[in-house]
């Protein structure tokens, strides 16, 4: 396959077999290939604005997997489906389906008993999901609308704005999410909850 794939700093790459699930043949370059995503999630964003969701349906298995697939679908033949590989990032293959269920069961909690304000539990479900990359790829995009369907639907508060840029190109506001994410990483989840309101 002719699919010439560059990647910026914190992309996670796909294995030869998960490029070849590419729907569409026509696709030659990372700039052709992230306008077709693009397309599919801004449809995806539109189908999750325009409906209602419970929080005990939103934190589940079955949901996290169907966002994906709506975000993805249309490019990916893998879309919604637990990653096969091992990648830079994320648990060991074999514990996604425990740590996903570990990180839906904590999120309960949390809203169950406010362990957290609206804002901040948000954003730790996030950065847990994509710590755990669920996913072969669209691990940072999928997490970044999970937070803002969680703000919206569970707690009625606007979506965050992730520094008002496209995440996906280098950039400043690229540089500044993946600082924040890294301070999260190491427990301190307090830039990544100025960034995602800045």
């Amino acid at each position: 396959m002719g699919l010439d794939l560059q990647y910026i700093d914190g992309q996670t790459p796909l294995d030869e077999d998960e490029r070849e699930g590419l729907l569409i043949r026509v696709v030659a370059t990372r700039g052709e290939l992230d306008e077709f995503e693009q397309q599919n999630i801004e449809k995806a964003i539109s189908w999750s604005m325009k409906r209602s969701f419970k929080s005990d349906v939103i934190f589940s298995e079955a949901f996290i997997q169907r966002l994906h697939v709506k975000m993805y679908g249309e490019v990916w033949r893998w879309a919604g489906i637990f990653r096969k590989t091992n990648k830079n990032i994320g648990v060991d293959k074999w514990q996604i389906p425990a740590e996903l269920r570990a990180l839906i069961d904590d999120a309960k909690f949390w809203v169950q008993n406010d362990t957290y304000l609206p804002d901040e539990l948000a954003l730790r479900f996030k950065h847990r999901l994509v710590s755990i990359h669920c996913f072969p790829n669209g691990n940072g995009r999928h997490s970044r609308l999970m937070a803002d369907i969680i703000i919206e639907q569970v707690f009625k508060r606007p979506v965050f704005t992730w520094g008002a840029a496209d995440l996906i190109k280098q950039g400043n506001s690229r540089a500044n999410y993946l600082i924040a994410i890294k301070a999260a990483d190491q427990g301190d989840i307090g830039p990544l909850l100025t960034f995602a309101r800045s």
